[in-house]
């Protein structure tokens, strides 16, 4: 299925639950009451919710505000949401004082520096990979190669 026919299927779920029918003209009037920009026609609304296109972002954010669902669901899904947020707690997680304080010595590193300890760290995890990496780590381009 299309990603724009996802979409459809999504904006769809959501204004019925919200207590909508699915109509272009309910879409239209209630987009067109909350959104500040230019209003949008009946022919976009159809097109929306029969999958025939996908709304720009701050169109996608009036949306997701009027229907009560977070705009990152809306646009792709709960699959991808939660993705999002068991990386986010697995970085929360798994990250200690220690680390905190090497990322900060990190961050403050020239760029070349970076570039190098990055290529390091790359290194090792290729060498060392573990259980729980989804895909191998990218490959070291090379200690002391430059880009230009």
């Amino acid at each position: 299925m299309s990603e724009k026919l996802q979409f459809a299927e999504r904006l769809c779920e959501a204004m019925t639950r919200a207590g909508y029918p699915l109509r272009p003209v309910v879409l239209e009037r209630e987009f067109n009451t909350r959104f500040w920009g230019r209003s949008i026609t009946l022919q976009a609304a159809r097109r929306w919710l029969r999958g025939e296109a996908i709304p720009a972002q701050d169109k996608l954010q009036v949306l997701a505000d009027w229907l009560g669902l977070p705009p990152e669901e809306l646009r792709f899904g709960v699959k991808v949401r939660h993705s999002v947020q068991e990386r986010r707690n697995r970085w929360e997680e798994g990250v200690g004082y220690l680390e905190r304080e090497t990322f900060e010595a990190f961050l403050a590193l020239p760029a070349a520096q970076r570039k190098v300890v990055r290529e390091v760290i790359l290194a090792f995890a290729a060498a060392h990979p573990t259980p729980e990496t989804e895909s191998p780590p990218p490959k070291p381009s090379g200690l002391g190669a430059t880009t230009g």
